[in-house]
């Protein structure tokens, strides 16, 4: 049986950013108030990254918005939360970041089943040029979709 997957929260501006070459499925260790929040959508992922240390990952930046009848059990929204994977993967990505010079990036959140999980990027940065070259083809692309879209009419 498949779990059924539903999305939370996207980081768009990481695709703008970066050259997404792997990405990662990780779980998210969380508290009872956080998870109530992510349910009622308040998540942000923008400028959010991820590192490893100490032989753990840990995401951080990620802005969980306090729930809002949780009181005395909110915590605090911008905190590291650890990321659940297997050592071997863990260990697999720190070599990479560190030989290659590549970032660690969420990518999306989602719930998979009942279980909160984050997409993790294995990135590589973008210079200027490269993001103006994404941009004229993704333009270009939008014109061709209007053109054929009217020709159908």
């Amino acid at each position: 049986m498949t779990d059924a997957v539903k999305k939370i929260a996207e980081n768009r501006a990481a695709r703008h950013e970066y050259y997404i070459l792997e990405s990662y499925e990780a779980g998210v260790e969380l508290f009872g108030t956080e998870v109530k929040s992510i349910r009622g959508g308040g998540v942000n992922l923008k400028d959010s990254w991820a590192v490893i240390e100490r032989g753990e990952m840990f995401a951080r930046h990620v802005h969980i918005s306090p729930y809002e009848k949780g009181n005395i059990f909110n915590r605090d929204p911008m905190r590291d939360r650890k990321l659940l994977m297997h050592k071997r993967e863990i260990i697999k990505l720190r070599e990479k970041v560190k030989k290659e010079g590549l970032t660690l990036i969420p990518l999306s959140m989602y719930f998979k089943g009942s279980r909160v999980k984050l997409q993790v990027g294995l990135c590589k940065g973008k210079k200027l040029h490269d993001k103006r070259d994404s941009m004229a083809e993704r333009e270009v692309k939008r014109r061709l979709d209007r053109a054929v879209k009217r020709d159908l009419r």
